[in-house]
C-alpha cells in the first residue's frame, strides 16, 4: 500500500480482523506514497517500473497491489506487452473511491476550472493525481490546453503553490483538506476508481475471499468513517484534527468485476492521452477469476 485514502478499506479489514475471518493471513507492505508526510521521490521516478511498489511486485517481493484505475491500467497493460516485466492483471474494480481535487489560491486571481487553460498544474506523473486531473479538466478545456508539471510530494506542491512556483495543484485527501485549511481554494473535485491487479500466483478463490473483507470494510467505513479517520490524520504527520476533513469524501463501495466495456473505455481514454502503450486486448489485460 501506498497512501491512507487509497487502500483504507485494505487497513480496515486487517486491523478489524476481516481478512482473519475469511481464513486468510494478509501482509500488508507499506511503500512510500506521495501523500505521506516527508515522503521521499520513490514513487516519483520517471519509469513506473523502478518505483518501490512497482518494483517490490516485479522481484515477487508482493503478489497484488491496487493503484487508480488508470494507474493500474497502464501498469497491467505494459507489463504485459513490453518485455522484462513479471505481468499484472486487472483482477477487480476496487474498493476504495479516492478524493482528488484541483487546488489554487485567490491571490492568483483563479476561481473557476477554465481560467486553468495552459497554466501548469502540479501533479504526480503517471498517478491518481494526474489522471484524475485530467478527467476533470476535460470537460472546461481543450487537451491541449491542459498542462502539467511535476512538483514533488503533495507536501512539497502545496509549498510550490504557497511560494507562487504553480497557480494549481492537484491532490488527494488528507492534503485537500491540509489546503482548505490553509485558506486555499478548491477549483473542482472528484471521486476516482482503484482497480485491483494481481499475478498468476494468487488463485480465484483466495482473491474473492480478500475482495469479500474488503468489502466488509467499504460497509463499516461507510457506517462510521469518523472511526477510521485517525488513518488519514496520522498520515498529514500533525497538519489535521478529526474536525478538519471532510468526512464525506471517504468513500468506498466493495470490489466487483472488472467489465470488457469499462476496460474498452478506460484503455482507450489512457491511449488517446498517450499515457500507455498499444497492443493490450481484454484478454491478455484482465482476469475476473474471483467470480468464476
Amino acid at each position: 500500500m501506498m497512501n491512507a485514502i487509497h487502500d483504507l478499506p485494505l487497513l480496515v479489514a486487517r486491523d478489524e480482523g476481516f481478512f482473519r475471518d475469511e481464513g486468510l493471513d494478509v501482509e500488508i507492505l507499506k511503500t512510500p506514497g506521495t501523500a505521506q508526510r516527508r515522503a521521499d521521490h520513490q514513487a516519483l521516478r520517471d519509469n513506473i517500473f523502478e518505483r518501490t511498489m512497482e518494483s517490490l511486485y516485479d522481484k515477487g517481493a508482493c503478489d497484488q497491489f491496487r493503484m487508480c484505475e488508470w494507474g493500474v491500467m497502464k501498469r497491467a497493460v505494459e507489463s504485459n506487452v513490453t518485455s522484462g516485466h513479471r505481468p499484472a492483471k486487472i483482477v477487480a474494480l476496487g474498493s476504495a473511491m479516492s478524493t482528488f481535487a484541483i487546488v489554487s489560491d485567490t491571490k492568483f486571481g483563479i476561481y473557476e476550472p477554465e481560467q486553468l487553460k495552459n497554466q501548469p498544474i502540479a501533479v504526480s506523473p503517471y498517478n491518481g493525481s494526474h489522471f484524475t486531473m485530467l478527467k476533470m479538466l476535460e470537460g472546461f478545456l481543450e487537451r491541449d490546453q491542459i498542462k502539467w508539471t511535476n512538483a514533488g510530494t503533495h507536501e512539497e506542491r502545496l509549498e510550490a503553490l504557497r511560494k507562487g512556483e504553480v497557480k494549481a495543484v492537484s491532490l488527494m485527501e488528507p492534503w485537500i483538506s491540509v489546503a482548505e485549511k490553509r485558506g486555499h481554494t478548491v477549483l473542482i473535485e472528484s471521486h476516482s476508481t482503484r482497480s485491483e491487479a494481481s499475478g498468476d500466483e494468487l488463485d480465484g478463490p483466495t482473491l474473492r475471499k480478500m475482495f469479500n473483507a474488503e468489502a466488509q470494510a467499504a460497509a463499516a467505513i461507510r457506517k462510521n468513517p469518523a472511526k477510521f479517520a485517525h488513518y488519514l490524520i496520522e498520515e498529514a504527520g500533525g497538519e489535521l484534527e478529526i474536525g478538519d476533513l471532510k468526512l464525506s469524501r471517504i468513500l468506498n463501495a466493495p470490489p466487483e468485476p472488472y467489465t470488457r466495456e469499462r476496460f474498452d473505455h478506460t484503455y482507450q481514454w489512457t491511449l488517446g492521452w498517450g499515457l500507455t502503450e498499444p497492443g493490450a486486448t481484454y484478454q491478455n489485460t484482465v482476469d475476473n477469476r474471483a467470480w468464476e
